[in-house]
C-alpha cells in the first residue's frame, strides 16, 4: 500500500527548514541548507565523459577528411583549448559574487542571473533548453541508427555485403523511448552517478574498437585510399561548393562536439563543498576534455588514415567495416547503452526546470507537491521508493513526444546541428567570458578584456559559418524528405 506524504522537490528552497532545526552546514545539510552533496571528481569527470563523447566521436573521420592532416587536428586541438577554458571560467561562476564563499546557483540560468541579469537570462534559458531538447531527439535518433546498424550487420554477414538490408529505425526508437520514460523517473541528477559510469565505460568502449579496427586497416594494407593535406580534393571527391559547405559543417561538428557547458552547472551542483567545487570542477574538466581530445584526435586521424578522402559520416553505423560482424555489433551496442546515459544527463536538466517552475507557481497543488513512497519488495527485503504524479505524466511525456518528433523529422540531426550552431557561442563562450568579466571586475580595454573579447568574437564567426552549413545541409534533406519511409 503507498503512503502518502508531503515532500517538497529538491529544487524547492530548504534553507527555512534547516535553519529551524539547527542543520546548516551540519553533517546532513550543506551551506544552502539542502541535503549533503556527495559527488567527487570521479562522478563529475564521468558526467562530463557522457555529456561530451557521443556517437559523434565515430564521424570525426568525415570530419578531417574534409579538412585534412593540417586543418583537421588544429581545429580539434583549438576547441579543446576554448571548451576547457571557457569551462574553468564557467566553474568559478557558480558561486556568486565570489567563487569560494559565494552563494550557490544551481542552474546556468541563475548563473547568469546573478552575475548579468536583465534580458539576457532569457536569452541564456532560450539557448540552453532549446540545445538540450534538440540533444535529447538527436540521442533518440542516433541511438535507434545504432540499433539498426546490429541487425543490419548480421544481414550483411548472412547474405552478403550487396544485399540492401533494409531495416525500419521506428521499432527502436520505441524502444529506447520505453528505457527512457522507466530511467526519467530518477528523481534528479546527484542519483545519477551509477548511469553515466556506465555509460562513460561504453563510449570507451566503442570508441576504442572503432579505433582498434581503423588500425586494423591501416597496417593491413587492404585497398588503396587516398590522404591529403588539405582533405578531400575540388574536381575529384567534390564540387567547390560542396567543399566550403562540407568544410564549414565539419568546423561546426567538432566545435560542438565538446560542447557541455549547457549542463555544466548541473554537474557542478552534485559536488561535495570540500574541497572548493570550482578547484573540483576545473580538474574534472581537464581530465573530461583531455581525454575526450585523445580520443577525438585518435579516431579522427587513424579512422582518416583507414578511409581516407572517401571516409563515412560513421564507420560503425555507416558500414565503413563489415567484419568482424559481432565486433561491430558489440560496438553499435555499446554506443545504444551510452547514449541511454547521455540522454538523462541532458534530460534531467529540463526536467528540474519545468518541475521548479510549477512547484513554485503552484504550492499548493497536491498532484505537484505530493509524493508517494511504495515499498518494493526485493530479495532481501523491501526498499522504498518516492513516486510523484506530476513527475511521471510530465516526464513520460517528454519522452513520449522527443520520440514522436524523432520518428515524424529523422533528419532532425540537421536541426540539432542548427541548434547547436545557435547555442555554442553564447553558452560556450559568450556568457563565460562575461560573467568572468564581471566577477573579476576586468578594466574596459585592459588587455585581459581585449583578448577576451577577441576569442569571443572569432568563436561567434564560427557558429555563423556553422549554421550557414547546417542550414545548407537541412535544406538538401527536405528536398529529399519522405516521412515513414523505411531507413
Amino acid at each position: 500500500m503507498a503512503k502518502e506524504f508531503k515532500k517538497s522537490s529538491m529544487y524547492m528552497d530548504q534553507t527555512s527548514e534547516a535553519l529551524e532545526n539547527g542543520h546548516i552546514a551540519s553533517k546532513s545539510f550543506d551551506d544552502d541548507g539542502r541535503l549533503k552533496r556527495t559527488g567527487t571528481m570521479l562522478t563529475a569527470s564521468a558526467h562530463i565523459i557522457t555529456a561530451v563523447i557521443g556517437s559523434g566521436v565515430l564521424s570525426l573521420a568525415w570530419a578531417i577528411a574534409q579538412l585534412g592532416w593540417v586543418a583537421g587536428p588544429a581545429v580539434l586541438m583549438a576547441f579543446s583549448f576554448i571548451t576547457y577554458f571557457t569551462s574553468t571560467l564557467l566553474a568559478d561562476s557558480y558561486r556568486c559574487p565570489g567563487p569560494l564563499h559565494g552563494t550557490r546557483n544551481y542552474t546556468y540560468m541563475d548563473v547568469v542571473r546573478s552575475h548579468l541579469g536583465g534580458f539576457k537570462v532569457q536569452l541564456c534559458g532560450l539557448a540552453q533548453y532549446a540545445n538540450l531538447v534538440g540533444v535529447t531527439i538527436g540521442y533518440t535518433i542516433t541511438a535507434s541508427i545504432s540499433m539498426v546498424a546490429v541487425k543490419r550487420s548480421n544481414c550483411f554477414h548472412t547474405h552478403g555485403h550487396d544485399v540492401e538490408c533494409s531495416i525500419s529505425n521506428y521499432p527502436f526508437m520505441i524502444t529506447f523511448a520505453a528505457i527512457q520514460i522507466i530511467l526519467s523517473q530518477i528523481p534528479d541528477f546527484h542519483e545519477l552517478s551509477w548511469l553515466s559510469i556506465v555509460a562513460a565505460v561504453m563510449s570507451f568502449a566503442y570508441s576504442s574498437i572503432g579505433l582498434g579496427l581503423s588500425i586494423a586497416k591501416v597496417a593491413g594494407g587492404t585497398g588503396h585510399v587516398r590522404t591529403t593535406l588539405t582533405g578531400t580534393t575540388v574536381g575529384v571527391d567534390v564540387s567547390a561548393s560542396d567543399k566550403v559547405w562540407r568544410s564549414f559543417q565539419a568546423i561546426g561538428d567538432i566545435a560542438f562536439a565538446y560542447a557541455y557547458s549547457t549542463v555544466l552547472i548541473e554537474i557542478q551542483d552534485t559536488l561535495k563543498s570540500q574541497p572548493p567545487e570550482n578547484k573540483v570542477m576545473k580538474k574534472a574538466s581537464l581530465v573530461g576534455v583531455s581525454t575526450t581530445t585523445v580520443f577525438y584526435v585518435l579516431c579522427g586521424c587513424v579512422g582518416y588514415a583507414a578511409f581516407g578522402n572517401k571516409a563515412p559520416g560513421n564507420f560503425l553505423t555507416g558500414f565503413g567495416f563489415y567484419e568482424p560482424f559481432w565486433l561491430i555489433d558489440f560496438a553499435n551496442v555499446c554506443i545504444a547503452v551510452h547514449l541511454i546515459g547521455a540522454y538523462q544527463v541532458f534530460a534531467q536538466p529540463i526536467f528540474g526546470f519545468v518541475e521548479k517552475l510549477s512547484t513554485q507557481k503552484w504550492p499548493q497543488n497536491k498532484f505537484i507537491t505530493t509524493e508517494y513512497t511504495l515499498n518494493i519488495p526485493l530479495l532481501y527485503g523491501y526498499s522504498s521508493y518516492n513516486i510523484n504524479l506530476f513527475r511521471l505524466v510530465w516526464r513520460t511525456s517528454y519522452v513520449v513526444i522527443t520520440a514522436v518528433i524523432a520518428m515524424i523529422f529523422p533528419f532532425f540531426n540537421d536541426f540539432l546541428g542548427l541548434i547547436g550552431a545557435a547555442s555554442f557561442y553564447p553558452l560556450t563562450v559568450y556568457f563565460p567570458i562575461e560573467m568572468h568579466i564581471a566577477q573579476a571586475k576586468i578594466p574596459k580595454y585592459s588587455f585581459a578584456w581585449m583578448w577576451l573579447k577577441i576569442l569571443s568574437w572569432a568563436c561567434l564567426i564560427v557558429s555563423l559559418v556553422a549554421a550557414a552549413g547546417s542550414l545548407q545541409g537541412l535544406a538538401h534533406d527536405v528536398k529529399k524528405y519522405k516521412p515513414f519511409k523505411t531507413q
